[in-house]
């Protein structure tokens, strides 16, 4: 969808190169939110985990780190802002 409006990016496969702990951080600190809000809540790992989403966001944050399939993606971040693209369109709206 990016190339087709023009915009070129880079992608990384989360699950051949995760997130740290720190840039996770650093990715919801742009978003604004708590960790618990993009946490796929119907992840199998969730329930083994026993997590609700309502954890510490230090916590979250380090169960998302070790478990990259617990985030909802795609992320996209330009200019020092960031979006959670769900649903894609979404990510248009960094180039606004």
């Amino acid at each position: 969808m990016l190339k087709e409006h023009g915009h070129d990016y880079e992608y990384r496969e989360y699950t051949e190169d995760p997130l740290s702990f720190e840039e996770l951080q650093g990715i919801f600190d742009l978003l604004g939110v708590h960790p618990g809000t993009w946490l796929r809540k119907r992840e199998k790992m969730v329930k083994e985990l026993g997590l609700t989403g309502d954890e510490p966001a230090e916590t979250l944050l380090r169960y998302m780190a070790d478990y990259p399939t617990l985030l909802q993606r795609p992320i996209a971040i330009l200019n020092g802002r960031a979006v959670v693209a769900r649903p894609h369109e979404e990510l248009l709206t960094l180039f606004a």
